[in-house]
């Protein structure tokens, strides 16, 4: 997530209360997730186990519950409560504003774009050329949508982030920052949903057709010409690569990659990053020949005891 303006590291030490520890003269462009960060990012931590990939990340400014040596060109703002102080400067600067009519004023939505009847449109949203947006969708705050777009009816996008930071026995909401991009020449499918990512984006890349109900979790990124079948979910902040086909109700567990050119068959449960150029089956989902011949092993068994006690 990217602030309108640069915002000074001592104005956020000053509202928050907060020490610097650092460089004091940094401004802050953006507020990211670790797996997000790029340099003048803000980021948080607040588990000491995470210190290290914290610190030695591409933020340059990290919220921090301890206080620690602080790498070279960056710096620390300590506090007790990392987690609230992060949430906070993200609600500040992404405050919640309802949808209190069908298309929000400040919607930028090119002519050539055809809205069907019972569309509904958030704030900050924007349509590029020659999209079709059928009866039924919803499309919420901070969606960038490309050109030749086609959402079918019923689509959700936008939708918050399943994020949740537990403490004292109870969950607490993170506030959804980030945004949904759907690149050129993108089909989503009837009843499909996508999350906006946390403070990142959530990504469709180019040419990707995307059948009914699929859900997309937050932050995670779908490459460019993927095939996605129905009732298939892909978790937060996993990452798909170009041309990769998954089929019917494939399940893909959150920060995990799936390599350019994979195929996914139907029903294969992905509970690892897997390579690409490669067809996959089963659950835990494997190389399709070696699922198979486990199959067939196992079919073999009941054959090969009975041999066995004979």
């Amino acid at each position: 997530m990217k602030f309108k303006t640069p915002i000074p590291i001592t104005e956020i030490a000053d509202r928050y209360n907060l020490q610097i520890k650092g460089d004091s003269s940094l401004i802050a462009t953006g507020i990211n997730e670790i797996h997000k960060v790029v340099p003048g990012d803000i980021t948080f931590v607040d588990y000491e186990k995470y210190y290290g990939k914290s610190l030695n990340s591409a933020a340059s400014i990290i919220i921090i519950d301890k206080e620690v040596d602080c790498p070279n060109h960056k710096a620390l703002l300590i506090c007790n409560d990392p987690f609230a102080v992060y949430d906070d400067i993200v609600r500040q600067h992404r405050p919640f504003r309802a949808i209190n009519g069908q298309i929000h004023h400040s919607a930028i939505i090119d002519p050539s774009t055809i809205i069907e009847c019972n569309v509904i449109i958030g704030p900050d949203v924007t349509i590029g050329t020659n999209c079709h947006i059928q009866a039924g969708s919803v499309i919420h705050e901070h969606v960038v949508i490309g050109n030749h777009v086609i959402i079918q009816s019923g689509a959700i996008l936008g939708t918050d982030a399943f994020y949740f930071q537990k403490k004292e026995g109870k969950y607490k909401k993170w506030r959804s920052g980030g945004r949904v991009i759907l690149e050129d020449h993108v089909d989503i499918g009837a009843g499909c949903t996508i999350n906006r990512g946390v403070s990142g984006d959530t990504i469709i890349g180019e040419g990707s057709k995307l059948d009914s109900q699929v859900h997309i979790g937050h932050g995670a990124v779908v490459g460019k010409n993927c095939l996605i079948a129905a009732q298939t979910g892909i978790a937060g902040k996993s990452i798909i690569g170009d041309n990769v086909v998954l089929y019917g109700q494939v399940g893909i567990s959150q920060n995990l990659t799936i390599g350019d050119n994979a195929v996914l068959l139907a029903k294969s449960g992905v509970s690892k990053s897997l390579k690409g150029d490669t067809v996959y089956f089963g659950y835990p989902a494997d190389e399709m020949r070696r699922k198979y011949r486990e199959l067939a092993a196992l079919r073999n068994l009941p054959n090969f005891l009975n041999k066995k006690k004979k």
